[in-house]
């Protein structure tokens, strides 16, 4: 029973904290998408998300100066996958395929991960989360409507299921490069440098040079109201980005990375609740039903604990540069 008591406090603490990701993750489309309607380009909404919040964890970055020294592959695959993979991929399948479509196959992600972790990792996967995996995908498909825009296009389904894999990669990453040692690299420096590179990457994407810097100046509407544009970008440089990285890598220090991407299917629920909080965007029926599955299937996942005899490692960090979510991207 001693033994077993330290698991419960950092489980919940790792829910709580992968909670708290998904929420913050998910308030990235309702602030942008007012942005991408006054005048910014998405993907430049984007570069801004990702150049801003590099820029305030340039001190940290400076901190652990020695790490791409140390783990410079770490470094590169969090900033190339994780950061601008997903966003990358994500917006351009969106370009040919419908929003919801993207995201549902984006969002097989957990799925893929079990298949990660069991066939090349060679680690036990509990049926809880499995089935949990399973019902969040089902959930999503409600709550994104899959339905009412589908529409085949080959490049776009694999654009997306790029996304899926570069996200798959996030959680990897976040598992990768810890040790019982003291070896294991800070998850806030690797955050940093993830981020500088992933500015880099998206600065020859998003060519920033044509950004038209006016808008942050003016006044963009939220379901009518005037808000301020710095105020949006700020909140998603601060809570969508920086806040939202830090309590996801902290998660998935804590749970394992199948639980902790099956939890972070809740990003595209919280996504959609928020836009019809704050944008006024009608959810029907099978949305929040959606939503109720997305749930359950959360709830499933994170019951599950680690087989017998299963090897849980400290995390090297990561962080999802995750697309801005279905509704905010929408324009």
């Amino acid at each position: 029973m001693s033994a077993s008591s330290p698991v419960g406090p950092a489980k919940g603490a790792g829910l709580s904290l992968a909670l708290a990701s998904a929420v913050a993750f998910g308030g990235s489309g309702v602030a942008a998408k007012p942005l991408i309607e006054a005048g910014l380009d998405p993907l430049h909404v984007v570069w801004l998300r990702v150049a801003g919040a590099a820029l305030v964890m340039l001190p940290l970055a400076v901190r652990h100066r020695a790490l791409p020294l140390r783990r410079p592959a770490l470094l590169l695959g969090f900033g190339v996958l994780a950061v601008s993979g997903v966003q990358a991929c994500y917006f351009a399948a969106v370009s040919r395929i419908p929003v919801g479509v993207a995201l549902l196959v984006e969002y097989l992600a957990p799925a893929l991960l079990l298949a990660w972790v069991r066939f090349v990792q060679r680690r036990p996967v509990t049926p809880a989360a499995a089935f949990g995996a399973v019902l969040a995908v089902g959930g999503l498909a409600c709550v994104v409507e899959v339905w009412a825009g589908l529409s085949f296009d080959a490049l776009g389904l694999l654009l997306a299921l790029g996304a899926a894999c570069c996200q798959v990669g996030y959680f990897v990453l976040s598992d990768h490069g810890g040790g019982a040692g003291g070896d294991a690299p800070d998850p806030l420096g690797v955050i940093s440098y993830g981020l500088l590179v992933g500015a880099v990457v998206l600065t020859v994407v998003a060519r920033p040079w044509n950004l038209d810097w006016r808008v942050l100046a003016r006044t963009a509407r939220m379901d009518g109201a005037p808000v301020a544009a710095w105020v949006l970008m700020a909140w998603i440089v601060l809570i969508a980005t920086v806040a939202a990285y830090v309590t996801g890598v902290l998660s998935v220090r804590r749970l394992s990375p199948q639980v902790a991407g099956v939890v972070a299917c809740l990003e595209a629920v919280v996504a959609t609740v928020l836009a019809w909080v704050l944008l006024g965007e009608h959810l029907s029926a099978p949305q929040v039903a959606g939503g109720a599955v997305v749930l359950a299937g959360a709830f499933v996942a994170q019951s599950s604990t680690p087989a017998a005899g299963a090897v849980t490692e400290p995390v090297a960090g990561g962080g999802s540069g995750r697309e801005l979510s279905a509704r905010g991207a929408s324009g």
